[in-house]
């Protein structure tokens, strides 16, 4: 649809809406940059003459974006931006939000969904020397719409597991995709060293470590009862928050099983780099994993 074909329908609505002096209107084009591999576009308006840059909106700057423009006190609401990563001092277009910031939340709605959907590739897992199996769902979209799914094995799995990881560990480690891909590519590379290094440290026999696709958190007690381990360590990718796509979890269950219920389990979630640090993350397992072997118990059943 041409410039001319849009401004006759906008003319249009607005004598029905009763306008009598119509002034004409100009269209305004958004373009790719000229520069290759630039992330920002330029917008072209009316007559060309006036070129402005709609930059890359996940710079920090848009991230810490003030866009109150007549604050009292320009410095609180900076102080304020700087301590939260929560959409604070945003401002607003009469009853709207303002553009930056519907950009910024649009742009982070995709990310979140995004990591939701993608896979943890084969190639991947490959060079991180992880062998996987897979839980009921079928795929990716299965695994969404049927929870129920990814608390089960496959049967394929069950047998994987029943050959290649060593019988009643101590400890059992498990890395799953969850509802977060990113949450697993990005920070396994810094957890699993550490963690992995850090129970060995404190004498543990350590299972077979491998990657569970579509798993949910349930899946730990499957797996525990199959290999009888002592202690269940399940890092698992959470549901994302607005622009936070990373996040890990670990749940930890002392001897899952059939009768393992919410409460037997404990969790340390929220792990990447802007909450709590995978290395930081890994020494605080490593220190419950032994309380739950030292007691015998875990959840709600363990004294802290």
């Amino acid at each position: 649809m041409d410039e001319q074909k849009i401004q006759t329908i906008v003319n249009s609505v607005l004598r029905e809406l009763g306008e009598t002096a119509i002034a004409p209107g100009q269209i305004t084009a958004v373009e790719p940059a000229a520069a290759p591999g630039s992330n920002s576009v330029e917008v072209e308006a009316g007559n060309g003459a006036d070129k402005a840059p709609l930059e890359d909106l996940s710079l920090e700057k848009f991230i810490r974006w003030n866009g109150i423009r007549t604050a009292v006190n320009d410095s609180v609401n900076s102080d304020m931006i700087g301590q939260t990563r929560a959409r604070v001092c945003q401002g607003r277009a009469g009853p709207r939000p303002r553009t930056i910031s519907l950009l910024r939340f649009i742009a982070d709605h995709s990310r979140s969904k995004d990591t939701v959907v993608k896979e943890v590739s084969a190639e991947w897992l490959a060079a991180h020397d992880l062998w996987e199996v897979q839980s009921r769902a079928a795929d990716k979209g299965e695994y969404l719409t049927r929870p129920d799914l990814g608390r089960q094995l496959s049967e394929a799995g069950r047998k994987t597991i029943a050959e290649r990881c060593k019988k009643s560990p101590q400890v059992q480690v498990v890395v799953s995709d969850g509802l977060s891909t990113d949450a697993v590519t990005h920070n396994l590379e810094e957890i699993i060293p550490p963690l992995l290094k850090g129970l060995e440290n404190a004498g543990f026999d350590v299972g077979t470590t491998f990657f569970l696709r579509y798993g949910r958190v349930k899946a730990q007690d499957e797996i525990g009862q199959l290999l009888q381990a002592q202690a269940n360590l399940l890092l698992i990718g959470e549901r994302p928050g607005l622009g936070q796509s990373e996040s890990l979890s670990c749940y930890c269950v002392y001897q899952p099983g059939e009768a393992t219920v919410e409460s037997d389990r404990m969790v340390i979630a929220n792990i990447h780099q802007g909450g709590t640090p995978p290395v930081e993350a890994a020494a605080v397992i490593v220190d419950l994993t032994r309380k739950m072997l030292e007691q015998k118990a875990s959840g709600l059943k363990l004294k802290r």
